[in-house]
């Protein structure tokens, strides 16, 4: 596997990884205030990232590369409102979008076809979480505040099934 490759592709998986953390940090801010299913939701999502994660790490692995895992940073915490939290899962996939189109371009570059292959993939499953948190997002804009709408949502975001 080529060294540049190698790096980046190790880059991502930590960035996979902190992304699993911090979904898993928004459903607990859910949780606590007890939109419970918005909280699934995110569990879900938290559970998704720690999966594309794990498939990188495999990869790098089966190429019998070196994975090197790096520190998690604190995840955000605290939110304004439930809106404000898929606010950032959108924002968040929206740079993990712009990682995988790079790394994808490194591997182009470096004529790295196998890892381009798995890249696939991902360049598949981002246009799918976007489009996802786009619809999330749409839906807290159109509802603002209203309670029985929230409400609503919330039972909505709680009926996703584990990935």
């Amino acid at each position: 596997m080529h060294a540049d490759v190698l790096r980046a592709i190790n880059v991502q998986i930590n960035s996979e990884f902190s992304a699993w953390y911090q979904y898993l940090a928004m459903a607990a801010f859910c949780e606590r205030e007890k939109f419970t299913g918005a909280a699934r939701w995110l569990k879900s999502q938290s559970a998704e990232e720690y999966q594309h994660g794990m498939k990188l790490f495999d990869f790098v692995n089966a190429r019998n590369g070196a994975v090197e895992l790096t520190r998690i940073e604190q995840p955000t915490r605290e939110f304004e409102s439930f809106g404000e939290v898929f606010e950032a899962a959108l924002r968040q996939e929206e740079a993990v979008t712009g990682q995988i189109n790079a790394l994808y371009e490194l591997c182009f570059k470096n004529k790295a076809f196998a890892e381009m292959t798995e890249l696939q993939w991902f360049l598949t499953e981002q246009v799918e979480e976007e489009k996802t948190a786009r619809e999330i997002v749409a839906k807290f804009r159109l509802v603002g505040d209203d309670p029985g709408s929230l409400l609503d949502l919330d039972r909505e975001l709680g009926q996703r099934t584990q990935p």
